[in-house]
């Protein structure tokens, strides 16, 4: 028995789900979000050339840019398509979206059509004063950096460039002096999992609009070694929903959603940060700081969420290489909406193993990236939950990776 608002919730055997009380229920998807026909956050890889050389690195960045990206032609076609869907979320990522040159224009292109602008750049001397004064002229609503570290030593180590730590603390103060709000984006693995409460401490005496904690898929650079366990996964959503209590800050997973049943048994209430943040593939998904508003339920893979690659390829996110169109060829709204690994994605019924019996899944549904790398199935359970849903018989096989 669970008890949330001092309620008693029973489980029933079989996948029942779970009757969420009303103050949750505009985060599972009780409420007027279609993510079947528009998604909440559209991201786009503008290039796969970076200075850094991330241990991690899902696009395997290089120094050099493809000839094969889209040109900025083909830029504003994607960003009126983008628009057809209403006004989603546009992340500008990368590699290093900076290392075009045609960035501030491509965000003020965006922000003309009345979509809501991100850009993530990389923590480097490439990030100037100037440049972020030309990007908020543009139109940015956010911008996002990555902090993996609570010091020099850890950061520099994970994105193996020295000075990244400095400058991207720098940036952050940059962007705090313009009025630009700031997203910090932190990727657990075995490196820095023991670090988090430091680094905790720092986000906390920093001015941030929201941490979104990235929980490793080993996709490009990233391997199943450097990740960290099922059991490190629920210590930590934990640690997260304890954290969200004090902070002035939104606190959200990526790629692990299993985090909202954790905010769901914590039995917290309407307008804790916690459980305002069931944004599941970042970012910008949570808090309405900046004009970037909230997801009303939880965005995952394909569900809420695509991604456009460097060269146009259409995926359910950027961590699961599974390409359903190219936008050179194909319309991305018809491929959202109508494709068949898209519409595939986001039936829950066709999950398997414990996802598909799971009394959370309609919260939750599993890493669907994650499944894909681990077992080669979009479909299957994500092995690095430890719930067990009643009567689900675990075996010796998925409680290895706990």
């Amino acid at each position: 028995m669970l008890i949330l608002n001092k309620q008693p919730i029973v489980f029933s055997e079989g996948p029942q789900e779970v009757p969420l009380p009303d103050a949750f229920r505009a985060y599972a998807g009780h409420q007027s979000a279609d993510f079947a026909e528009n998604p909440f956050i559209v991201i786009w890889e503008m290039t796969r050339s970076c200075a850094l050389k991330c241990l991690h690195c899902r696009a395997e960045a290089v120094s050099e840019r493809d000839p094969r990206e889209l040109s900025t032609d083909e830029a504003y076609r994607l960003l009126r398509e983008a628009r057809r869907f209403g006004q989603p979320v546009v992340v500008l990522t990368g590699g290093d979206p900076l290392r075009r040159s045609d960035a501030p224009d491509i965000v003020e292109y965006g922000a003309g059509l009345g979509l809501k602008m991100a850009l993530t750049p990389s923590g480097t001397r490439e990030v100037t004063p100037e440049i972020l004064i030309t990007l908020k002229k543009k139109g940015l609503s956010r911008l996002a950096v990555s902090l993996d570290g609570s010091t020099e030593k850890i950061h520099d180590g994970f994105r193996r460039v020295e000075g990244s730590y400095q400058w991207t603390l720098a940036i952050i103060r940059w962007a705090n002096q313009l009025g630009l709000p700031v997203q910090i984006n932190t990727t657990l693995t075995r490196h820095n999992l023991g670090d988090i409460d430091a680094l905790f401490g720092l986000l906390s005496s920093l001015k941030i609009a929201l941490w979104s904690v990235f929980f490793l898929v080993p996709v490009g650079r990233g391997k199943l070694e450097d990740g960290v366990r099922g059991r490190d996964y629920e210590r930590l959503f934990h640690k997260m929903v304890e954290f969200s209590k004090d902070s002035a800050f939104d606190i959200k997973s990526t790629e692990a959603p299993h985090y909202r049943r954790v905010v769901v048994q914590s039995g917290k209430k309407n307008g804790a940060h916690a459980s305002a943040c069931f944004g599941g593939t970042d970012p910008s998904s949570c808090d309405a700081t900046g004009g970037i508003g909230r997801a009303s339920k939880g965005v995952n893979d394909g569900n809420g969420f695509v991604f456009i690659s460097h060269t146009g390829e259409i995926f359910p996110s950027g961590f699961l290489p599974l390409a359903a169109g190219n936008v050179r060829e194909d319309s991305l709204v018809e491929v959202y909406r109508h494709s068949d690994l898209f519409r595939q994605i986001r039936d829950t019924s066709r999950l398997k193993g414990k996802c598909g019996v799971c009394e959370y899944r309609s919260i939750c549904g599993g890493s669907r990236a994650r499944a894909f790398a681990v077992q080669g199935d979009m479909m299957a359970s994500d092995l690095f939950c430890v719930h067990v849903p009643k009567g689900y018989q675990v075996s010796d096989e998925e409680m290895k990776f706990w």
